[in-house]
């Protein structure tokens, strides 16, 4: 299951800035909708585990790229529909 948490548990999780967190997030190293969502105006959450991922293979894209997938094809709303008769 994914887990979304807090500005405040990714930087200390990550020993980062609020201003390194923005910053990866305007630039496009990090992707709405995968690396980080917004829940409104002012509420960002992140997703732990495809950023530590990242961490982890910030120089091997494609490994990043399959962490990604996988994580997408375990959703809920990725599985096939069973239609019964």
């Amino acid at each position: 299951m994914t887990q979304f948490v807090s500005k405040q548990e990714i930087s200390q999780h990550l020993k980062l800035s609020d201003t390194t967190l923005k910053r990866y997030r305007l630039s496009g190293v990090w992707i709405e909708g995968v690396h980080w969502i917004r829940l409104n105006s002012r509420c960002t959450r992140y997703n732990l585990d495809l950023i530590d991922d990242w961490l982890q293979n910030k120089n091997n894209p494609s490994a990043h790229q399959n962490a990604i997938e996988t994580q997408r094809s375990s959703l809920l709303s990725s599985r096939k529909k069973i239609h019964k008769m």
